[in-house]
């Protein structure tokens, strides 16, 4: 059954006002256009990385609201829970969790270290463990909530130089699913995006690590050509709205046709 306040949703949707939602890596690209947009749809967002001036920059370019700029590196996972924790105290219960954050790490098998593939996995996926971890923590969200985690295409279609990235992505599929079923008796509900290549910073450096003639090639392999960050932050700010309360342990593949070859 409906509840009133789902009824009145049903006219607009994707309505988020009273809302707060945490965004993680707003401080560029995906992470500061979700934040934009989830402000366009009435949310307070909270929002975070470890450069506090582009946050700033961040918090500029959003609609008016009682947002918040957080500084906090999710490299200290040790960390995690109790900044979360704080987070509720100070803003309340929340209702969402965008986690944008992450890194790319590029380079051939055969030079891969160790190093490499633990810190692409430590800021990948073990940050999102822990944030759902304390996240679904009796204070810290609401009776009904929504996590979005990012992903990538990578970890569904193959690429060379880009293992440990496209394995850190795949375990974030593999998490949703399994936190989906977990979490959902609380009425948590987890969904991941796997963007294809959009234009943001990301895509600026691998530009400048490729021939003029190697990026057209990459760009051909997309039917509807490159995506933005507004493609991707929609579609978060859909997985973090009533819009999508029935959805799930679902990984929502946004490539503009790439994985569709």
């Amino acid at each position: 059954m409906l509840t009133p306040e789902l009824m009145a949703n049903r006219i607009k949707p994707m309505d988020l006002t009273g809302r707060a939602v945490l965004v993680t890596g707003a401080s560029s690209g995906i992470g500061r256009e979700t934040a934009i947009v989830l402000s366009g749809l009435g949310a307070r967002a909270i929002v975070t990385s470890r450069r506090t001036e582009q946050l700033e920059i961040t918090l500029a370019r959003m609609a008016a609201g009682a947002h918040a700029v957080e500084q906090f590196d999710l490299d200290q996972l040790e960390l995690i829970p109790e900044w979360i924790k704080g987070l509720a105290g100070r803003y309340g219960p929340l209702n969402g969790l965008v986690h944008a954050a992450g890194i790319r790490r590029t380079g051939a098998l055969r030079t891969l270290s160790i190093e490499v593939l633990h810190q692409t996995f430590r800021a990948n996926l073990d940050s999102a463990v822990l944030l759902a971890k304390r996240f679904r923590q009796k204070g810290c969200c609401r009776a009904t909530a929504s996590i979005v985690f990012l992903s990538s295409v990578s970890a569904l279609a193959g690429a060379p130089a880009i293992a440990p990235y496209a394995a850190s992505k795949a375990a974030l599929i593999g998490l949703t699913k399994s936190l989906a079923v977990e979490l959902a008796r609380e009425g948590i509900r987890v969904n991941c995006i796997a963007p294809g290549m959009v234009q943001s910073e990301m895509t600026d450096q691998i530009r400048q690590s490729l021939t003029a003639d190697q990026f057209a090639a990459v760009v051909a392999q997309h039917p509807l050509g490159l995506g933005t960050t507004w493609d991707v932050a929609c579609a978060a700010a859909y997985l973090v709205s009533d819009a999508s309360r029935w959805m799930t342990g679902h990984s929502l593949v946004l490539d503009g046709g790439f994985s569709a070859q």
